[in-house]
């Protein structure tokens, strides 16, 4: 058989499987030689975990891969790296105290007579170097290099070990537009060198001007392949998010009333050429669609102060505040529930009764400024009550709580404050299906009480089953707002992507 005509990477039926998660099922796919093949699809999707198996960080839980049509085993990242397979990470690896060819080469330094041979580590880079066109010298410190040279770097630095397969993984998400055009013609000479390589991109317009082929992924399974002359925006949407919602959500009618929250050009740290604005009304459920990346978290932060805003104006209930710290926007009544709860909601060695009374120790306490421990833990019994927290006791540690209980907490803390302005970072994220629908019905009651109720998930069936409107992010600006008339998984993704939506 030409060797030409066997795939130079083969994954058959991989399936992985997690504590309770289900993260690839029977997935499947092939890269032949010289090639680009783009794997796009949802957050969540199984991408990520699909790439760390190739690149020898997971083993699958079933199914086989095979390199030029001999079955192999990869059990690590060198056995990776030796059957030529690379993974270029999203956060770049490299040692910025080095030089160039320093990076190229750590860990695996030629030596001449016992010592490092310098001479040959620059000869060698340069090599390299030129292979991918970059115009840098070997000794030339990465401190000083752009992000898109040091993107360049990794790929030189991937090249050397003699990779036949590069799989990058949102290799633009830090570049600007002339550095990501310098990559993809970097990444076409490649392909021209008969290097293969797999493209894992939210940014479908690269996709559709550099893959030869796609493969979608939806739900840890193959949702459909795309040959060249497929390959279109539309497409790639309609197959990234083809699956029905579930009749999950048990919404009541509400009427939203007066605007709580009015964001005007607010500009965050993270996006400083983007410029914000919005509103949110009480009894109003708004949900922020996006991908990862888009500056949805960042967009929370900034508005409950932990990060600074360098413009723009936010008003609560047609007053304008300054919301320059946490504190600031717990005055105003604005609450936070964070993405990482274990990092930022909850103190995980400390109780129940004392992660729900953090927020309230200053309400909560004598005039003499000791604790009141009896506010404290009525609060706690309330709020433990209310939420249906599934605890042995409120001096039960928090970190022996199952994570939708844990959940419960972070919200439990906040909702004891009573706060008009309720902002949720992916409040589902990593809970079982039961918590996620009790805290569905706490939304519900919270906007039927009059809280104005800003939430981000990148959960599409919880976009769509929860909001009353969605705004959707992309690349740190407002890509567009949908109403519940135009809400659909297409038209979300298409703004996500960078896409437009005709009314």
């Amino acid at each position: 058989m030409n060797s030409d005509a066997v795939p130079l990477l083969e994954v058959d039926q991989i399936s992985k499987q997690f504590p309770g998660v289900r993260a690839l099922h029977q997935a499947s796919l092939t890269l032949k030689r010289g090639e680009i093949l783009a794997v796009i699809g949802e957050n969540g999707a199984g991408k990520s975990t699909l790439m760390k198996i190739l690149a020898g960080v997971q083993q699958p839980s079933q199914g086989r891969i095979l390199v030029a049509g001999q079955p192999v085993q990869i059990a690590s990242v060198q056995q990776a790296l030796d059957l030529g397979i690379s993974l270029i990470h999203q956060e770049l690896n490299l040692a910025d105290n080095l030089d160039v060819g320093a990076n190229i080469f750590l860990g695996r330094e030629p030596l001449r007579n016992g010592f490092i041979d310098r001479q040959t580590i620059r000869a060698e880079a340069q090599k390299y170097l030129d292979m991918i066109g970059l115009s840098v010298s070997p000794e030339t410190r990465v401190s000083s290099l752009t992000i898109g040279h040091q993107q360049m770097i990794e790929i030189a630095k991937a090249l050397s070990v003699n990779a036949r397969v590069l799989i990058l993984d949102e290799p633009t998400s830090s570049l600007s537009a002339r550095e990501s055009e310098k990559l993809f013609q970097t990444l076409r000479d490649l392909r021209a060198q008969g290097v293969s390589m797999i493209y894992i991109s939210h940014r479908l317009g690269e996709v559709q001007a550099l893959a030869d082929r796609v493969t979608v992924l939806r739900d840890g399974e193959n949702a459909g392949h795309l040959d060249s002359g497929e390959i279109t925006h539309n497409t790639m949407v309609r197959l990234m998010v083809g699956r029905d919602i579930s009749q999950f959500y048990a919404r009541r009618k509400r009427v939203p009333q007066e605007i709580l929250l009015q964001v005007d050009q607010l500009v965050t740290p993270t996006w400083p050429q983007h410029e914000l604005s919005f509103h949110v009304r009480a009894s109003e459920i708004v949900g922020v669609a996006g991908l990862v990346g888009a500056g949805r978290t960042e967009m929370l932060r900034t508005l409950f102060g932990i990060d600074q805003a360098l413009s723009g104006t936010v008003s609560v209930a047609g007053k304008h505040v300054n919301l320059q710290t946490p504190q600031a926007a717990i005055h105003e009544e604005i609450a936070l529930v964070p993405e990482d709860r274990k990092q930022h909601g909850l103190l995980v060695e400390d109780t129940v009764r004392r992660n729900i009374g953090l927020p309230g120790l200053r309400r909560n306490r004598h005039f003499s400024g000791f604790l009141n421990s009896t506010a404290e833990t009525n609060a706690a019994e309330t709020m433990t009550d209310r939420l249906a927290i599934r605890t042995p006791g409120l001096e039960q540690v928090s970190q022996f709580l199952s994570g939708g209980n844990q959940q419960k907490v972070v919200l439990g803390k906040w909702l004891a404050l009573r706060p008009r302005i309720l902002l949720l970072d992916e409040p589902t994220r990593g809970i079982d299906v039961g918590a996620k629908r009790e805290i569905y019905r706490l939304m519900e009651e919270l906007a039927h009480e009059g809280v104005a109720i800003l939430f981000v998930s990148s959960e599409m069936e919880e976009i769509l089953g929860m909001s009353d409107r969605v705004l959707v992010m992309h690349e740190g600006r407002l890509a567009g707002e949908l109403n519940q008339d135009q809400l659909n998984e297409e038209s979300v993704m298409q703004l996500a992507t960078g896409g437009v939506v005709s009314v």
